[in-house]
């Protein structure tokens, strides 16, 4: 098109030699704006696809757990820091998948003077749960000499107490929720309303207890006993569990392991917890070690994205409309 501009502009000073030199800067002026306005366009596009690519490298970088810096990178002496945050259950901060390998690389680091976990959980999945502290314990034989500490945010109940039971040393505000040493399973029971509402409910099963706990059939004796055995057992392991990492500080009243939660200041005093603390006070004052470096498993930024799109809600309706009710530490 440039060529066709000037080519024309030529012609056009050749039939007529009289004409004044401004045409003739007039055209050469539209013709190098063209120029330059193609080539910044071109400039322009080649940039948003680098800005693109460089987003999508460090979307695909995050989303593998990569980092920039080495693992054997030398950080000094510190403590290692562990966070738990929400529900103790198969995803999110709470699961044994993200705990697990946190909890690996503090214990091995060789700057790591000891490892804090800062709990603040309602509780959750006694699977979960019970993975982690046998984690822990298998670190804590592995590594003798490297304490592990729990700090107590706003609550640290059930699942979270049962994680925290297996630390050396327990700390806590005055005012955090601790306890609720206790198992549950709820459901609900929609055998009256289906009667009123003159719905049939049609279950077919092979093998007779298939259709147990499900919630619109009537609940038989047989298996509420079965469920309370489920109950029971899985409440005796985490009574061994606390009994166990709590030893001699732990003084037992009948309402211990009743499922009944306290504050912190009662906590330390029926021996739950051992004192009070945050994260900053014990890596000074216990660890002797101020520096605090961070080794929790922070999700990535696919799955930031995801959950704000709302991918997770499939998820969800699933898990609202099964009758399969499973234990919670909770």
């Amino acid at each position: 098109m440039s060529d066709n501009i000037r080519n024309d502009g030529e012609s056009r000073l050749a039939a007529n030699p009289t004409a004044s030199n401004w045409e003739r800067e007039t055209l050469e002026t539209l013709v190098f704006a063209t120029i330059k306005e193609r080539r910044a366009a071109r400039r322009w596009s080649i940039f948003f696809r680098l800005a693109f690519l460089l987003v999508l490298i460090i979307g695909l970088w995050t989303y593998l757990g990569l980092s920039f810096g080495s693992d054997d990178e030398n950080l000094g002496r510190h403590t290692a820091l562990i966070e738990i945050n929400g529900e103790i259950e198969a995803e999110g901060s709470g699961s044994a998948d993200n705990v697990i390998p946190s909890l690996n690389k503090a214990f091995a680091d060789a700057g790591s003077a000891a490892v804090v976990m800062r709990i603040d959980s309602p509780g959750g999945s006694p699977v979960q749960a019970g993975i982690i502290v046998d984690e822990i314990l298998r670190l804590k034989k592995g590594y003798p000499d490297k304490p592990l500490y729990v700090v107590v945010d706003e609550i640290c109940a059930s699942g979270g107490y049962y994680i925290a039971a297996a630390a050396d040393k327990i700390y806590v505000n005055k005012a955090s929720i601790v306890g609720s040493v206790g198992v549950l399973m709820d459901s609900f029971g929609f055998t009256g309303t289906m009667e009123k509402l003159g719905v049939e409910r049609r279950l077919m099963t092979a093998g007779a207890n298939k259709g147990f706990l499900d919630p619109f059939s009537p609940q038989s004796e047989k298996h509420r006993e079965h469920a309370q055995e489920m109950l029971n057992e899985i409440h005796q392991q985490f009574i061994s569990v606390v009994r166990a990492g709590r030893g001699a500080r732990l003084k037992e009243t009948p309402e211990t392991f009743s499922g009944l939660y306290w504050t912190g200041a009662k906590a330390v005093d029926m021996g739950l917890a051992d004192g009070f603390g945050t994260v900053d006070t014990v890596a000074r004052d216990i660890v002797k070690a101020e520096d605090i470096v961070d080794y929790t498993a922070h999700e990535g930024l696919p799955e930031r994205v995801l959950k704000k799109f709302g991918a997770s809600v499939g998820e969800g309706a699933v898990k609202t409309m099964s009758h399969t009710v499973l234990p919670q530490l909770k």
